[in-house]
């Protein structure tokens, strides 16, 4: 199989994809952050770094850098472990990713976050960067809903409810981590969290802790690592679909 993940190669090897028409780069954008006694506080980044790489292994003739981490966290800060950058911060640091992605002759850049908290960021840099550099691509395929839909919707194959699969380590995360690294999760710890109302605004402003004190949103008690594998499956074809539709590749 051919190799996509920058880390692992030599500079040797990324001249000559480039030379070889590998002119598309993805840039996982996660976090370290808590994700209830049961995740580990990679779960954001092991997810995005997994999916960036079927992805580029669908989409072909694609890269993917290391991910990129901290995230903006701040409303997870009422639990051990969490780092955060300031919104600002965040971008910077993509914005010089970018450049220097640029600089070595990519064409298309992909920014994907898969953590809530990266979205806007990564939304307003892209403005920024499309003005700067206008003979480059540089697109982030989808929002934070379509993310959250596309995950919810396989886990309702599963007979698992919207806010059993929930939007922060339920059963929708905890399956896609079962999937991808089943070793780092501890269900033994898994523990129903909050699945009641509230709002996106309750949730930035008082943080995830005056919601949840397990810091889980949704039932990680539901999860199966069959449902993280559909669902990996389903988000990387979704992801393709809508890259190739931005890209006109």
């Amino acid at each position: 199989m051919v190799k996509v993940k920058m880390d692992e190669m030599s500079w040797v090897e990324v001249k000559e994809a480039l030379d070889n028409g590998f002119d598309t780069v993805i840039v996982p954008v996660g976090s370290i952050e808590q994700h209830g006694p049961h995740l580990p506080l990679g779960t954001d980044t092991f997810i995005g770094e997994a999916l960036s790489v079927m992805i580029a292994e669908k989409l072909g003739k694609t890269l993917v850098t290391p991910p990129i981490t901290p995230g903006c966290s701040q409303h997870h800060m009422g639990f051990p472990g969490t780092l955060t950058l300031k919104p600002e911060t965040l971008m910077q640091v993509v914005r010089d990713v970018c450049k220097c992605l640029i600089r070595h002759g990519f064409k298309n850049i992909i920014l994907l976050p898969t953590h809530g908290g990266n979205f806007a960021p990564i939304e307003t840099l892209i403005m920024e960067l499309a003005m700067e550099h206008k003979d480059v691509k540089i697109i982030s395929p989808l929002k934070l809903e379509e993310l959250i839909k596309v995950m919810n919707d396989v886990m309702a194959e599963y007979g698992v409810t919207f806010k059993e699969a929930g939007v922060h380590a339920g059963a929708a995360e905890t399956s896609a981590m079962l999937h991808i690294n089943g070793g780092l999760v501890k269900m033994d710890r898994a523990v129903e969290g909050f699945t009641g109302e509230y709002t996106i605004s309750q949730l930035y402003s008082y943080g995830v802790k005056a919601i949840s004190n397990t810091g889980v949103l949704g039932d990680p008690r539901k999860a199966s690592a069959d449902a993280g594998r559909k669902m990996m499956e389903k988000l990387a074809e979704y992801y393709v679909e809508k890259i190739k539709r931005e890209l006109k590749i």
